[in-house]
């Protein structure tokens, strides 16, 4: 572009992302001309686009004392609570959704209606095998997202009030100190290690409900109020309701879920919180992938026991 003064042309500087545009502003990092669509003031001045972007990669993220990144939203906490909430309402639209997916080790079925107990992979007339033995290990994920429906004894809807009023409590005060990717796979895993202790040790019942997560939370926000110094007696009086909780409740819930649970959130909540600083990331992915691979050994031993049974009468 040119100007004229006094009959005289002169070239003007243009912007270098606006060739069309004069300008007389320079960014303050490459002295690159950039014209008022392009300015981004900052603390040092005005710059380019292409200055800002290159200085926000050089920026040091905020982290938490366990490595995970700062946020002030729980977003892991509120996806979670949605994914059991759409899941509840899958259940009340098609109540065989739970025989499908429950966290069910060994079971027979007949016409979509689930019989229990039974013993190695049975070959019953009229009925076909179901469960985590029979290659269902899909259960062990999905059962902890279902819950009692509201015709359902002892607790029905009070089932998934109370475990989702659990997480809103818990999960942000335990997010906010992980980060969401540890915050994360600590819920998936206590789920899966409820799910994997019921089937060890009770794998003829059908178990589903997020209370395993939940103990897991639990068990983690224990430990992090522990390294952190934090209120240890809100920490203290928290487990300790619910151990109770776990044994007032064994009569009509899954106590081996709650249990495997809880000590599989807090084994690897303090693997999280006392990893070396220096090779914390290396030890918490080594962590996270080593109780997810312990827990599948346990289904498959398992699961080779329960097969090598023999047929079994069915009652």
């Amino acid at each position: 572009m040119t100007t004229t003064t006094h009959g005289t042309q002169s070239s003007a500087p243009t912007c270098y992302r606006h060739p069309r545009r004069a300008t007389y502003v320079q960014c303050v990092r490459c002295d690159r001309y950039i014209c008022p669509d392009c300015i981004r003031t900052a603390a040092v001045g005005q710059q380019c686009p292409q200055c800002v972007r290159a200085g926000s990669k050089t920026v040091r993220q905020t982290r938490t004392v366990l490595g995970g990144r700062v946020s002030a939203t729980p977003v892991v906490t509120y996806a979670l609570i949605a994914v059991n909430v759409l899941a509840y309402l899958a259940e009340l639209a098609d109540p065989g959704i739970v025989n499908q997916l429950s966290d069910l080790g060994n079971g027979l079925a007949k016409g979509g209606t689930l019989y229990l107990p039974v013993q190695g992979g049975v070959a019953v007339p009229g009925f076909h095998a179901i469960g985590i033995a029979h290659g269902q290990w899909y259960r062990l994920i999905t059962g902890p997202f279902l819950h009692l429906l509201p015709t359902q004894p002892p607790l029905g809807l009070a089932h998934i009030v109370l475990n989702m009023w659990s997480l809103w409590v818990l999960g942000p005060l335990v997010e906010q100190v992980t980060g969401r990717l540890r915050f994360a796979a600590l819920y998936l895993l206590s789920a899966l290690g409820g799910s994997v202790a019921a089937y060890l040790i009770a794998p003829d019942t059908a178990a589903i409900g997020a209370s395993g997560a939940i103990f897991g939370l639990a068990g983690g926000y224990f430990v992090i109020s522990r390294r952190l110094g934090r209120d240890i007696g809100y920490a203290n009086r928290l487990i300790l309701s619910s151990l109770l909780w776990l044994v007032a409740s064994a009569w009509f819930t899954s106590w081996q879920g709650h249990l495997g649970g809880l000590l599989a959130g807090s084994a690897l909540t303090a693997i999280y919180a006392y990893a070396p600083a220096r090779q914390r990331t290396i030890v918490h992915i080594a962590a996270t992938a080593g109780v997810l691979l312990i827990a599948l050994a346990l289904v498959a031993l398992k699961t080779a026991q329960i097969n090598a049974t023999g047929a079994a009468s069915y009652p």
